[in-house]
């Protein structure tokens, strides 16, 4: 067993991660920059140590003085949360060849997942179903370009194979705009990655957003937790997320499940990750593997009962996995909204002081926060400051305790927006299931 833990990130996740360290008798160091001091996981920790200024380059992103910490510390892993270093190969292979364990996939597994069109090749090669595409990056040539296009049908995307988050990607509906697009699309992508290598997939209209949740201990065992629907999403940003995902055929449903557990056993993953898929007309089409836990992973847990941060722990620790696919059982529904300090009509960042704060409670609500009164939020963050999670037998129960949840939680002192979540869960088009990944922004006019 890891006997000490350093956490080399902040927030709710990170509070997240000592408490599954605690539940397993692991000592925890948490880094953190000047204006985190105050955090509630720095205070519970067994150690804290200052890494830096407030900026992420300076602090969370800061390679060395989270190496030095572990050093001065003797930390013996480190666990990166999500987000900041959690999916940079470097830091993983830094981190393994100072000595130390990298609670995760291994450096190999995360470029390989990391560069979209080998993702893309090795999810193909086991068997996970992909969008029709390219195969490989674009070349310079037009006429080849054109005849890809064709081959794939219009309207297509042109994506950046080191993008993520939404950015670095264009739709052409016509032939007429695709070499200018491909070449402004190469453009930006090596602006904005420092890899301008781009490729093209078929463009999807109206898809869902369904991921599955996968487990695997780099010794040959690996299985899944199920699928989310995350299709509630605000410029490719999750707002809402469901577990499992509403309306889907169980053939449909149990091949996908087969596939990603059956890519996690060819490349000899190592940890917690999660497979996204577009869905659209009863077929599931690959677009990206996470190889992190994810902000959403709470939902996944109701259904379960797996504690997803402590397996990983377990893994890292040169555990093999504590359940096999048939102790695995599914029950019930959960559904998780994110609470961010923002506004919600126009989305601005809203920092600073919680002047009162009230947790809901009850049967089935659960939530994942690190705000307290008089806690202060800064403005160089992510504006995510918790998760309500709740959970009932069926899908309307789990939903109707959502409801409930929010009507009961109070902020005060800054902007969130829980009035946007208490909209949403009661959306006439949600409360049926099924949205496409389009819906929210429609509904907002953006």
């Amino acid at each position: 067993m890891l006997e000490k833990v350093l956490i080399a990130n902040r927030g709710e996740i990170a509070l997240r991660i000592l408490r599954a360290c605690k539940e397993l008798d692991i000592k925890t160091v948490a880094v953190h920059s000047k204006v985190d001091a105050a955090l509630k996981h720095v205070k519970l920790a067994d150690e804290a140590i200052c890494i830096g200024p407030n900026p992420s380059p300076q602090s969370y992103l800061n390679v060395p003085a989270i190496i030095s910490a572990m050093e001065i510390t003797g930390a013996t892993g480190v666990h990166p949360g999500y987000g900041f270093l959690a999916e940079n190969a470097d830091f993983a292979e830094q981190v393994e060849k100072s000595g130390f364990v990298f609670i995760g996939p291994t450096a190999d597994t995360i470029r390989i997942m990391g560069d979209k069109v080998a993702a893309i090749k090795a999810m193909k090669a086991a068997g996970v179903p992909t969008v029709p595409g390219s195969d490989g990056p674009l070349t310079e040539n037009e006429e080849q370009l054109r005849q890809t296009a064709q081959r794939i049908g219009y309207p297509v995307i042109i994506k950046a194979a080191a993008g993520g988050g939404g950015r670095g990607m264009r739709v052409v509906e016509s032939e007429d705009n695709l070499i200018n697009s491909v070449t402004i699309t190469k453009t930006e992508a090596a602006a904005a990655f420092g890899d301008g290598t781009v490729y093209m997939e078929k463009f999807l209209q109206n898809p869902r957003h369904v991921e599955v949740q996968v487990l695997a201990d780099g010794q040959g065992r690996a299985i899944h937790l199920g699928d989310r629907d995350c299709s509630l999403q605000r410029r490719h940003q999750k707002v809402l997320e469901e577990a499992p995902a509403p309306g889907i055929p169980e053939d449909a449903r149990q091949a996908v499940f087969d596939s990603c557990v059956n890519a996690c056993v060819q490349i000899n993953y190592r940890g917690a990750g999660t497979f996204e898929f577009l869905y659209e007309d009863g077929r599931f089409y690959f677009i990206e593997m996470n190889t992190r836990v994810q902000v959403e992973h709470p939902v996944s847990e109701m259904i379960t009962g797996v504690d997803i941060v402590k397996e990983q722990l377990l893994i890292a620790s040169g555990l093999p996995l504590s359940f096999q696919q048939e102790d695995i059982s599914f029950r019930g529904h959960a559904f998780e909204c994110r609470i961010n300090a923002e506004d919600s009509v126009n989305f601005m960042p809203q920092p600073g002081t919680i002047e009162a704060y009230h947790a809901p409670g009850g049967n089935g609500i659960r939530v994942d926060s690190h705000i307290y009164n008089g806690y202060t939020v800064p403005p160089n963050y992510d504006s995510l400051i918790g998760k309500v999670i709740t959970y009932g037998r069926d899908r309307d129960t789990a939903l109707s305790r959502m409801r409930i949840a929010l009507d009961e939680m109070v902020i005060e002192g800054i902007k969130t927006n829980i009035a946007l979540q208490e909209d949403l869960v009661r959306d006439e088009a949600f409360k049926k299931g099924g949205v496409n990944i389009h819906y929210l922004e429609k509904k907002l006019g953006l």
